[in-house]
């Protein structure tokens, strides 16, 4: 092989195989079964929905895992409390997710039917896309510290970020942080603000806080990814080009 082949050949390995990498570390789930495996497997850091699903106990997420709802619905349909009732107000410490101890990115999802939506529990968040927490029977996102944990827990949501809660009331806020943990932090808009111990927060305190004034746009990453990988392919195929014709 010429000096040149080698150099063609080594673009291409430069480009494409980071992507083939990526791919083996990515699958996509059906149910909760195939969920809970695919949590289990430390080859998989890039987790996807597939279609909306039904759980029946917390998932609980405890390494660094990038988790795309794709758009579809997580619903909690197990029981709540001693009494194994059915109604999410019976408090069991039941969330759809729980981020425990470690880092991770949540992508448009809908987070519904369990006590409340997602436990941050001494991790570090961030959201893409749509976040709806609706239908919960204590709120939607709680951020806190539970036995044993002392690492602040953070929620970043990224500029293509929504959090919606349809349900939203006094009783069931969408982002609070209980009177027994310590005080959480919340970066939204390239602002970053300290959320008390005991404090609840509102989805209009949230634009107040954040200097929210209209509503995210999504797909900015998507665009962005396909419009570098275009450009990616164009200048490889210009630099091949040159070395081919200055071989030949």
């Amino acid at each position: 092989m010429t000096k040149s082949l080698k150099q063609i050949s080594l673009l291409f390995l430069l480009l494409f195989v980071p992507i083939f990498v990526n791919a083996k570390a990515s699958t996509v789930v059906n149910n909760e079964e195939e969920l809970l495996n695919a949590l289990s497997n430390t080859e998989v850091n890039t987790i996807i929905l597939n279609k909306d699903i039904d759980t029946t106990q917390k998932i609980n997420i405890t390494r660094p895992i990038y988790f795309d709802g794709n758009g579809h619905t997580m619903k909690y349909v197990g029981t709540f409390g001693k009494d194994n009732s059915t109604d999410s107000k019976v408090w069991g410490g039941i969330y759809v997710l729980q981020v425990y101890k470690t880092n991770a990115t949540i992508k448009d999802v809908k987070l519904t039917g369990a006590n409340a939506g997602l436990l941050i529990n001494g991790s570090e968040v961030t959201f893409e896309g749509t976040i709806d927490v609706s239908g919960n029977g204590f709120g939607g996102i709680e951020l806190s510290q539970g036995s044993g944990v002392t690492e602040t827990s953070k929620l970043s949501v990224k500029e293509n970020g929504k959090i919606v809660n349809k349900d939203e009331t006094k009783e069931t806020p969408t982002l609070w942080v209980p009177s027994d943990s310590k005080d959480a932090v919340v970066v939204m808009n390239g602002i970053e603000k300290t959320i008390d111990s005991g404090e609840e927060v509102s989805l209009s305190e949230i634009s107040e806080l954040f200097n929210l004034t209209e509503s995210p746009q999504t797909g900015d990453n998507v665009t962005l990814y396909f419009s570098l990988s275009l450009i990616s392919l164009l200048s490889l195929a210009v630099v091949s080009f040159k070395i081919y014709k200055k071989e030949f």
